[in-house]
């Protein structure tokens, strides 16, 4: 494994700067975490993606929610690890991440731009009830009044809702939960370390009834797996139920390193879709155009007919406390597609 010259991080760590742990309890064995105190935190995202926001923060690499089409599974070979399982088991901890994220706002180059969260893995994964580092980040997050959004499957959210409540009075924040389907048997073998679809939409209810209005994001829409018209409808229908703000679509798409994990686990679950699915991902990580518009397309419809509407991909909402925000703002029925998952 190598700690030096990580890409696009650049060297956040040095060797000696690694402490590698394992801990004997039942929900993580099998893990290791290598605690590291890293150089710096916010990264700023290439000009050429498609993430609608500039910067981020990622306190982990890797991710317990082995989630088996999770597209940051790629970034695990920067410190030559395995994309597949040592993706799921071996886990970067990046332990002084609040005390480097509170360094970065208070200096006079930094102006205050929106700081996306749990867009490459989870935030609020298993390992971060171990090593509480977003209390820290949200903290300062709330000091600085500095505009911030976080993206999760995990209900360890909730834990935080006193910090986020405060945060909301003095900034915007924006929170979404992943929800691609609620299809039981679908989520126990495709993200079968995460929270139930119907656990993460009870956090949306949780928070909306806190006064702090959730999206959903719908993701990903699996090919020949989730994306049948009831499919579609229910995990529509149990998303407004729960409350929601917004509900957004994404098709699964398969970069490098998620693509051949999921072939794989595709191979051994769903023989005969392989072919299907390489001829919809012939021309490379997404579907195409015509599929995607489909998806969206149904979502929307479906999205209206119970009452809520797409969300604005590049919205900064603000969030206010103690009020109840209204509606989403409507949005065309165009098609959508974003790299967050």
């Amino acid at each position: 494994m190598r700690w030096e010259n990580l890409t696009p991080d650049a060297a956040l760590f040095g060797a000696d700067a690694v402490t590698t742990r394992t801990f004997d309890t039942p929900e993580f064995r099998g893990v290791t975490f290598h605690e590291i105190r890293a150089r710096s935190i916010v990264n700023k995202v290439p000009g050429a993606s498609r993430m609608p926001f500039e910067w981020t923060v990622n306190p982990y690499r890797g991710c317990t929610h082995a989630c088996v089409y999770c597209f940051a599974r790629g970034t695990h070979r920067y410190l030559d690890l395995d994309t597949g399982l040592g993706f799921d088991s071996q886990i970067v901890v990046k332990v002084n991440a609040p005390e480097l994220l509170r360094r970065h706002l208070a200096s006079r180059r930094w102006h205050g731009d929106h700081i996306a969260m749990g867009t490459n893995v989870d935030c609020y994964q298993r390992a971060e009830g171990r090593y509480q580092l977003m209390p820290g980040i949200i903290e300062a997050l709330r000091d600085h009044a500095n505009p911030f959004s976080i993206l999760t499957k995990g209900t360890l959210i909730l834990r935080d809702l006193p910090l986020l409540r405060q945060a909301a009075e003095v900034t915007d924040v924006g929170i979404s939960v992943s929800v691609g389907f609620v299809d039981p048997e679908l989520w126990r073998t495709v993200e079968p370390g995460t929270p139930a679809p119907e656990r993460r939409l009870d956090v949306v209810r949780a928070l909306t009834d806190a006064g702090i209005g959730c999206g959903v994001l719908m993701a990903p829409v699996i090919p020949f797996l989730g994306d049948r018209p009831e499919q579609l409808r229910a995990t529509v229908r149990a998303i407004a139920r729960a409350g929601a703000t917004s509900v957004t679509p994404l098709v699964l798409h398969l970069r490098p390193g998620a693509r051949e994990w999921f072939m794989a686990w595709l191979g051994q679950h769903h023989p005969y879709l392989v072919r299907r699915y390489e001829r919809l991902y012939a021309e490379g990580a997404y579907a195409p155009k015509w599929y995607q518009r489909r998806v969206t397309r149904q979502v929307h419809e479906l999205a209206e007919e119970y009452g809520i509407g797409p969300s604005r991909a590049a919205q900064r909402r603000r969030v206010r406390v103690p009020e109840q925000g209204g509606p989403a703002p409507a949005e065309p029925h165009g098609p959508t597609q974003l790299t967050l998952l």
